[in-house]
């Protein structure tokens, strides 16, 4: 009984599970696999040649041997001899062609999946990703994309090649010797109840298996990326401690499902051998007492022989399908659940005339009751300098985050041109705001196509003018490949000042008229941050700008500064204003200029 609502609770059927063996099964080849149903039977009737093939050869044995012992005839020797090279030759080729149908149709879904989970991971937002570690994408673009394919071809070639090779050897043994057989076989219940009991085992382990992979991915991306940090802390040990352990698990996971895994072959080898004997004391009585031929025993045992094979791979079925099945359900858990920024181009798109931005009474929080933004109201004149300054975790990035709708507010509304930006698609929103961070991401690239990322299709021109406006031009001449540097991963050939001219020109071949900056200068040494500031006066002129200052000497000039606290706006005005009003900005400004002219003994002593 259902504790608390006097009901019977209703048993579980093996369907209710949508991820179980027998509904992950039935999904994937009603929505992957009949895509390529024609291929599929092409390449089922090849087998089916194969199979034909294969049981003719063992048919046509015995009928060499009596042709040899019992007629004595050269002549059908030779005849029946041709006859299976022929088959031979025809399950050759049958071999070859299923086998590069099949491997087409697994290559087009491999690369379907891949491609429909990286569309479903671009619809994620910030959320989503915030909670999980990037490398188990990478394990479920690589592992579970494939073991999808890996099913789907263990299916076919299950019912194709096996099946039908067992049903084609079947009919040879039971024409040759029915009774025979029928003894064959009284050891197969045996072997399949024991299978049966390795499943959930085998469940198990693949599961942990998945898991210890995606940890040593992580490990490993995470050491490579952070690779300055190892080095500059000394982490090489520690970072090769957490790989040995996560290696070493894996080692044993793996360990463990080659025993559990394979503990059904000796059971099948035993049972086989039983079988066999069986059969050759039968057959041998039967040509030694009653002068049966003997070419009918040797098509017989060729025929058992050739069936063993395909007999211990059908047995060995559902152990091989659980395991793989764990890689496709981690697909497609992902795959299945709804998308957390789900496309919304069916909205109207957003229309910026003046530009004025407005947040209107917005509270927002990452995690329940840890509100981060407080009922705030913010405007953002149109063609002015808007600076958000204040202490850290005051929700300073968290405006701009809203502004993007990297995030959704959780009341109120953002503002732009008296439209709600939530009512308008997130495109038309994005498309017209450029945004350049503190911590610049440049792509595996050139500079050049660094650039164009600001506008797809940019010209050559553009993407030049782009660059001088920058200040970035003369640096990226400098270099014998000039536009044609590659960047690096994260952008690491280039300086910091360098990486972040390169932002600010992809920023300005964008022509966005809302800008978004969040202390673009607070990771630069001086020189770099006259550069910098000087290619972010080009940016900004006449465009809304909103900027997030660490450093207060650079929003000086700024047509209204707001001072953010613990996600309230605790002061608004000019700098001079607020510098008379002696508040919190006041307090900050002053704290910079002690800290800037504060010089260590160290210092004056280098």
């Amino acid at each position: 009984m259902q504790r608390g609502t006097g009901m019977t609770q209703v048993p579980r059927k093996i369907t209710d599970d949508p991820y179980g063996a027998a509904e992950l099964i039935k999904r994937l080849v009603a929505e992957q696999g009949l895509a390529y149903w024609r291929r599929y039977a092409v390449a089922f009737c090849l087998m089916g040649l194969s199979a034909g093939a294969t049981a003719g050869s063992a048919y046509l044995l015995g009928q060499v041997i009596n042709q040899a012992y019992v007629n004595r005839s050269i002549s059908g020797i030779v005849t029946l001899s041709g006859v299976i090279i022929a088959l031979f030759t025809i399950k050759g080729a049958a071999t070859y062609g299923q086998a590069v149908i099949l491997s087409r149709i697994s290559n087009a879904i491999l690369a379907s999946n891949q491609r429909k989970l990286f569309a479903k991971l671009m619809r994620e937002n910030l959320t989503f990703y915030s909670e999980r570690h990037s490398s188990e994408f990478l394990a479920r673009l690589s592992a579970g994309a494939s073991a999808v394919t890996q099913v789907l071809a263990l299916l076919v070639t299950s019912l194709g090649r096996d099946f039908l090779s067992l049903i084609g050897l079947l009919v040879v043994m039971v024409v040759q010797d029915p009774m025979m057989s029928l003894l064959s076989f009284v050891v197969a219940p045996p072997a399949f109840l024991f299978i049966r009991k390795l499943v959930k085992r085998i469940r198990h382990l693949a599961h942990d298996q998945f898991t210890g992979t995606t940890n040593i991915m992580e490990t490993v991306q995470e050491s490579l990326q952070g690779i300055r940090t190892v080095k500059a802390f000394t982490l090489e040990e520690v970072m090769q401690a957490r790989i040995n352990k996560s290696i070493a698990d894996v080692e044993a996971y793996s360990n463990k499902m080659a025993r559990v895994s394979n503990r059904s072959g000796p059971l099948m080898e035993m049972l086989g051998g039983i079988a066999i004997a069986s059969a050759l004391m039968y057959g041998g009585y039967r040509v030694i007492a009653t002068n049966a031929a003997p070419g009918q025993f040797v098509s017989f045992i060729t025929a058992f022989l050739l069936a063993y094979e395909p007999a211990k791979r059908l047995a060995r079925l559902n152990i091989d399908l659980n395991g793989l099945l764990i890689g496709a359900r981690k697909l497609l858990e992902i795959v299945d659940s709804p998308a957390s920024e789900p496309s919304d181009d069916d909205k109207p798109a957003l229309r910026i005339g003046e530009g004025r931005v407005e947040l209107r009474d917005v509270s927002f929080s990452y995690r329940e009751d840890e509100p981060v933004l407080k009922r705030m109201n913010l405007v953002a004149e149109p063609g002015q300098t808007t600076a958000l300054v204040g202490p850290s975790g005051g929700g300073k990035s968290t405006v701009l985050a809203l502004l993007l709708r990297l995030y959704e507010v959780d009341r109120g509304a953002v503002v732009i041109d008296n439209q709600i930006v939530s009512d308008c698609s997130r495109t038309s929103l994005r498309q017209q705001t450029a945004y350049v961070g503190q911590d610049v991401y440049l792509f595996r690239a050139t500079v050049r196509d660094n650039i164009a990322f600001g506008r797809i299709g940019a010209t050559e021109e553009e993407i030049v003018a782009a660059a001088k406006a920058a200040f970035a031009h003369d640096f990226i001449m400098s270099f014998p490949q000039g536009y044609d540097t590659p960047v690096g991963e994260h952008g690491t050939q280039l300086s910091g000042g360098q990486r972040q001219r390169i932002a600010i020109a992809r920023a300005l071949i964008k022509k966005a008229p809302i800008i978004l900056l969040d202390e673009a200068t607070a990771a630069l040494d001086s020189e770099s941050e006259k550069y910098v500031q000087e290619a972010l006066g080009h940016l900004c002129r006449d465009r809304t700008t909103i900027v997030i200052a660490h450093r207060l000497h650079t929003i000086m000039h700024a047509d209204r500064i707001l001072v953010i606290e613990n996600g309230e706006i605790v002061e608004t005005g000019q700098h001079d204003e607020l510098l008379r009003a002696g508040g919190r900005y006041a307090s900050f400004f002053r704290l910079q200029q002690r800290e800037e002219h504060n010089v260590t003994p160290l210092a004056a002593n280098a």
